[in-house]
């Protein structure tokens, strides 16, 4: 049995004479990878904001917290 999976993998395989099939793939490889990279560098520049956001609201409480102790 491990035999005929082993021999039957190599149907599985598909590496073509003709070089020129790889182009479509790394195309769309090349593209998905453009699309994760633009998606990370877009979440980092919300996660920036965000912490911004998030500073200026804990100096506000800060700030509150003094003048209510004061």
């Amino acid at each position: 049995m491990l035999t005929n999976l082993l021999l039957g993998f190599g149907n599985f395989l598909y590496f073509p004479e003709d070089k020129t099939e790889y182009i479509p793939a790394a195309i769309s490889m090349l593209f998905f990878l453009l699309m994760a990279v633009a998606a990370f560098l877009f979440i980092k520049r919300v996660s920036k904001k965000e912490e911004k956001k998030t500073k200026q609201l804990e100096e506000q409480i800060r700030k509150a917290n003094d003048q209510m102790k004061s």
